[in-house]
């Protein structure tokens, strides 16, 4: 019996001839990932990777974006409440489980990066099998300039693709780049203009999807292994890190400012 796709409600599934397509669906609030679709995104690797009609993932956002990461309004709200202690407490294993969840799904998961990539929305990107990337699109993590350590998985998977010492600079600094710059640094694998990202994913989808899915799986999960090892070594102290972030004022202060449309001022506390 295949899952039931109908229950999620910040996320849409469409299956065709073995391709799923994925689709983070919140475009008014440019597919940011706040913590009901961070719960559906922990679930639904597990329900592709148990469906039989399934071959490949095409992973792609609604609208113009693809995820513009956090959730800064819900962010801001929730700094010293007890919604916000409870976030922090529940967010690790959360992380952990959605991470995990990507690099165990059996089939490959191609990023169709249709528009702006930042913080976790990049994240996400990197940590699928393969990315596609718009030239136009902004791309990058920027959890620093909201007060925040990149920990939910930017520190693992960076050094990964451009090296510690490259990883750092981008990390520390919270800079961005275009989809053509993404490409040339090897943070994601083909470049092509906005309108030719969905096409670009579904013709590789479709190349994957007639090969032998047992090969292509288990190739996938033989090089995940690596991967997984960097996800065990480093996730715990960086998602704690961040945890530990995201309750100074210099967050607070990040958040507010914002959404106030206004520089910061942090005090390092």
């Amino acid at each position: 019996m295949s899952p039931d796709y109908s229950r999620y409600q910040y996320l849409d599934i469409q299956r065709r001839q073995g391709i799923a397509t994925l689709t983070l669906n919140q475009p008014d609030n440019r597919n940011a990932v706040h913590p009901e679709m961070h719960a559906e995104l922990e679930q639904v690797w597990r329900d592709l990777g148990n469906d039989r009609e399934v071959n490949v993932i095409v992973f792609t956002g609604a609208g113009k974006t693809f995820s513009a990461g956090g959730d800064i309004k819900r962010m801001a709200a929730r700094f010293g409440t007890e919604e916000g202690w409870d976030y922090s407490l529940h967010i690790p294993k959360a992380t952990h489980r959605l991470f995990e969840g990507m690099l165990e799904v059996q089939q490959p998961i191609i990023a169709a990066v249709n528009g702006d990539a930042v913080g976790l929305g990049a994240t996400l990107a990197l940590f699928a099998d393969v990315a596609i990337i718009a030239d136009k699109a902004k791309f990058g993590d920027s959890h620093v300039k909201v007060g925040l350590v990149a920990g939910d998985g930017g520190a693992v998977v960076w050094p990964l693709l451009v090296g510690p010492a490259r990883a750092k600079e981008f990390l520390m600094r919270g800079r961005l780049v275009d989809g053509t710059e993404a490409q040339a640094l090897g943070l994601v694998n083909h470049v092509v203009p906005t309108a030719e990202v969905m096409d670009a994913a579904m013709k590789m989808a479709e190349e994957l999807n007639a090969l032998p899915p047992l090969a292509v799986r288990w190739t996938k999960l033989s090089v995940n292994k690596w991967i997984k090892h960097q996800l065990n070594l480093i996730l715990d102290a960086s998602i704690a890190y961040e945890m530990l972030s995201i309750n100074s004022r210099d967050h607070h202060e990040a958040a507010k400012a914002f959404i106030e449309k206004r520089p910061p001022v942090y005090k390092g506390r």
